[in-house]
């Protein structure tokens, strides 16, 4: 087995945790990966461990046969693994040293535990949903493809916008606001939750979409099925407006149409068998805590 490790410049207090997720990985008998922006980290902090250099892969460019991929961090971190590796198809398990980690979901006490989950395949490989943007007229985007959610906001303005929203090519509304996110199940519990947008579990075959900030009490997010096209149009007193797809974020000219739609492909995520959606959402969100339960 091989394993890489993502991740950017850790904590401190994360050595122990990244010793220990190294150490079990050797005694397993498992080679490793190291991406080029946690390498520095990972000579200073790691040089140490015993047997180290014998299963360290030293490579600049990932080899082309890792089985998992580790993202070290938080959601963000998360996210930007996303970014470098989604097409590659590589599946991903995040280990949290941020601070909500929704998505790492495995805290540095279960590191042990995780390692040798993935050798006896005691875990389930989760299939998420992703956006895939386009502009009309065309313009290309480094990497048009999103996890959580895309979003329009307007830029360098107090003013709102105006967004035109279509279905399929059928009007839907004009949201007067500050902008709009479209988001996946998976970004239901993310920005979209931040604006009033319901939690999707993440095997929903569906896209939320949800106003931020609107100036009218009768907009509300409204859920469609994911094999639906959103095409959406920015009128703006700028001329221009914010683009972010998850936390990469691009400025536009307001001609452009945004079109956004389920990609043909998806994201594979780690999940180890005693996880579940529910547990996150209470563990990690609170989510139905009542002092009479």
């Amino acid at each position: 087995m091989k394993i890489g490790l993502f991740g950017k410049q850790l904590h401190e207090n994360f050595k122990p945790a990244l010793q220990l997720l190294v150490s079990s990985m050797i005694s397993n008998r498992i080679r490793f990966w190291v991406h080029p922006q946690l390498q520095n980290y990972f000579a200073a902090h790691c040089s140490g461990v015993e047997m180290m250099d014998q299963w360290l892969l030293r490579s600049g460019t990932m080899p082309e046969d890792i089985d998992f991929m580790i993202a070290i961090g938080g959601d963000g971190t998360f996210l930007e693994a996303f970014a470098s590796f989604n097409l590659q198809k590589i599946p991903l398990l995040g280990i949290n040293t941020g601070r909500l980690g929704f998505l790492t979901d495995i805290s540095p006490e279960e590191i042990a535990h995780a390692v040798q989950s993935l050798i006896s395949g005691n875990y389930r490989i989760e299939e998420r949903s992703v956006l895939a943007v386009s502009l009309n007229p065309r313009t290309e985007i480094s990497l048009p493809y999103a996890l959580n959610e895309l979003t329009i906001h307007k830029r360098d303005t107090s003013s709102m916008i105006m967004v035109h929203a279509y279905i399929d090519g059928v009007f839907l509304t004009r949201y007067w606001a500050d902008g709009l996110i479209v988001a996946t199940p998976t970004g239901s519990t993310a920005y979209s939750m931040s604006v009033g947008g319901p939690i999707v579990t993440p095997d929903s075959q569906n896209l939320i979409i949800s106003p931020i900030a609107s100036h009218n009490l009768t907009v509300r997010p409204v859920i469609i099925p994911d094999h639906c096209e959103v095409m959406l149009k920015i009128e703006s007193r700028d001329s221009k407006f914010l683009l972010s797809l998850d936390s990469r974020s691009y400025v536009f000219e307001k001609t452009l149409e945004v079109r956004v739609k389920r990609s043909e492909k998806n994201v594979a995520l780690v999940k180890l068998s005693n996880q579940s959606f529910y547990d996150t959402l209470r563990n990690k969100l609170m989510w139905g805590i009542d002092k009479r339960n």
